[in-house]
């Protein structure tokens, strides 16, 4: 079984997805740990509920970026986790982290990528009047989601589709596709090992 940290900095919806498939057997890791950027973040009332043990700090009560992340490192590694899940979580990931957890930090992002990198995917694949999207699991580098690509799932955007429901139908998407790749990119390495 994989020990997992989870970033998020938002609704935590995400988050919620890994921790029930975790819970019905689908996905076999233990979360040991979130870790937050936001105090208002509504995925720390998530993880209270499931109780998760809780890393939330405030980058600006810090000098660098290396400093919040050297404390970070030590959270992960007194907790002896595997893998870093970014779940919303709306920092670019810097060398101190990239360097500890090589190959080992996953990102999902909510559009086809190369596609409409950054934030607000969703709201920039719909104003640009694409036809198709969808959901993107990737290895993180120092890049802006632009490292090797896990797993992709397209999405046909429909004449009535608003902002609103596309977002919905990428979600719906996310939930399902990040647990079942997580899992399969476990299977795959203890078979490697």
């Amino acid at each position: 079984m994989k020990k997992i940290a989870i970033f998020a900095s938002g609704s935590g919806s995400n988050f919620q997805a890994i921790m029930d498939s975790i819970k019905i057997g689908n996905l076999d890791a233990s979360v040991e740990l979130l870790v937050c950027d936001r105090q208002d973040a509504y995925v720390l009332e998530r993880a209270n509920r499931e109780q998760t043990p809780i890393f939330c700090f405030n980058p600006k009560s810090y000098e660098s970026k290396a400093e919040f992340e050297s404390e970070i490192v030590l959270e992960l590694n007194k907790r002896n986790v595997d893998y870093i899940i970014l779940a919303g979580y709306m920092r670019l990931i810097g060398p101190t982290l990239l360097n500890e957890f090589s190959n080992r930090i996953i990102n999902i992002h909510p559009s086809l990528l190369p596609s409409f990198p950054g934030k607000d995917a969703i709201g920039q694949a719909f104003r640009a009047g694409v036809k198709v999207t969808g959901v993107t699991i990737h290895f993180v580098d120092e890049g802006m989601d632009t490292g090797p690509i896990i797993a992709q799932e397209a999405l046909n955007i429909d004449e009535s589709d608003t902002e609103i429901t596309l977002a919905e139908k990428v979600h719906e998407i996310e939930h399902r596709l990040y647990p079942e790749t997580i899992q399969a990119l476990f299977q795959k390495l203890s078979v490697i090992n």
